[in-house]
């Protein structure tokens, strides 16, 4: 008999198990065991969580903001796919033919009608011919098209990279207003704290104290605002690379670039210059092969034919040649053309303009590189002065022989310039950022 498990009452709300023939300490073996499962997942969901790889935690460099975006864009996705077509339309473009053949298979017979067994099957293939010249021109077509393919890829690197460039320096402009502005509330803090003491001591007047502690509420909304700004900049370079900021970015400045300003044999090579010299080379191959389409391909045929003319005559045997030649393609041929023609205008002209935009661009990025420069020198000289001359005053202050207002006109002087200073820096970053980006260079 299977084991059975009974309950029986002795007392009420007492019930107890009794098992006859297992010992009682066995009933704690399975809890036992449960317990210690539950432990181990416990410990190994804890030590994944330790030594697992920290997932998240941000880009910290401009190298890592632009990797990161261009992995979730559109033609990064596609630029695979656009190649294999491309692809695809060269292999076709080789082909002996300019479509592939046919074949071509029919039947005739009277068993509907007379049914005197008059019999005929035809096996055929029609062969398209091409045009002269056009399977030449339809493979310069062809190979320019896979030359587009990665020019465009290569333009839409470099316009991300103006974007996040934007975006990058923008969160490190947030990033110095925030640390400035808590650096800011530090020093009023303190300073509010001296004055307390020394009103509570009868040192200062209760008007003193006022002003000072009126500074550290303007520094905590001062901090507030720039908490904020750094919070939209955050989320705007999300936005871009789907990941957010570490806490901690690298500051360091773009490596500056040693290509000649404005160079004939550089410019060239910009991606947004030869994505349009290779849509002007695509538009005249497209051009010159409309010249040639001026009528459909003509189509070789080849057909055997087995025949009867009644029951009991043996089947007769043909073989038969056939050239179809169309006479003209007439407007549809003249649209093709004044279309090929209109695009490649088109290119051509935006092809110059963009040549002069990036040339004035790199220009104006040289001359904001060098006024940057200026800039930066002259705020950190002033900067440091500033530390000095608040370092002078803030002992004459404790001395008694500088009063509060002048204490924190030089207060605020000193914060200001070192506010400069920062951005002056950081002005020369994004300059010379500006330049990279106006010669067509991507983040390093």
């Amino acid at each position: 008999m299977p084991p059975a498990l009974t309950i029986r009452k002795t007392r009420p709300g007492l019930p107890w198990l009794h098992l006859p023939w297992l010992p009682l300490h066995w009933l704690a073996l399975p809890l036992l065991l449960c317990a210690w499962l539950i432990a181990s997942d416990a410990r190994g969901e804890t030590a994944a969580a330790a030594t697992g790889p920290a997932t998240g935690s941000g880009v910290q460099s401009l190298a890592e903001a632009f990797e990161a975006a261009w992995r979730r864009q559109p033609e990064a996705a596609s630029a695979e796919l656009y190649r294999q077509a491309a692809e695809g339309e060269r292999a076709a473009a080789r082909r002996w033919t300019a479509e592939p053949a046919s074949l071509q298979i029919s039947g005739k017979s009277d068993r509907l009608s007379r049914n005197q067994g008059s019999r005929e099957l035809e096996l055929g293939l029609a062969l398209p011919l091409w045009l002269p010249g056009e399977r030449a021109r339809s493979q310069a077509l062809a190979d320019a098209g896979l030359d587009a393919v990665d020019s465009r890829s290569a333009a839409a690197r470099w316009r991300l990279a103006g974007a996040v460039r934007e975006a990058w320096w923008g969160l490190q402009r947030a990033r110095i207003e925030l640390g400035l502005a808590q650096a800011r509330l530090d020093s009023a803090a303190h300073l509010a704290r001296d004055v307390a003491r020394r009103a509570a001591a009868g040192e200062l007047a209760r008007a003193d104290r006022h002003q000072a502690e009126g500074a550290e509420a303007a520094a905590q909304a001062e901090l507030a605002s720039a908490e904020a700004a750094s919070a939209q900049a955050e989320q705007q370079l999300r936005a871009l690379s789907a990941e957010g900021p570490a806490a901690t970015l690298s500051s360091a400045p773009e490596a500056r670039s040693a290509e000649p300003l404005g160079s004939a044999a550089a410019l060239p090579e910009h991606p947004a210059l030869r994505e349009l010299a290779d849509r002007r080379l695509l538009a005249e191959r497209a051009r010159d092969l409309a010249e040639v389409r001026r009528r459909a391909n003509p189509e070789l045929s080849l057909a055997a034919t087995r025949e009867r003319g009644a029951f009991g005559e043996r089947y007769g045997q043909t073989l038969s040649l056939g050239l179809r030649i169309p006479l003209g393609a007439g407007p549809a041929h003249e649209a093709g053309r004044a279309r090929a023609g209109a695009e490649l205008l088109e290119v051509q002209s935006l092809l110059e303009l963009e040549r002069q935009r990036l040339l004035a661009e790199q220009h104006s990025a040289r001359a904001r590189l060098g006024a940057a420069e200026r800039a930066t020198a002259a705020a950190e000289r002033r900067a440091a002065l500033a530390r000095e001359t608040r370092g002078f005053v803030d002992k004459s202050f404790r001395a008694g022989e500088t009063d509060l207002p002048g204490r924190l006109r030089v207060e605020l002087e000193a914060v200001e310039a070192e506010r400069q200073a920062a951005l002056a820096r950081l002005h020369l970053n994004q300059a010379i950022s500006a330049l990279n980006q106006a010669l067509g260079l991507l983040p390093q």
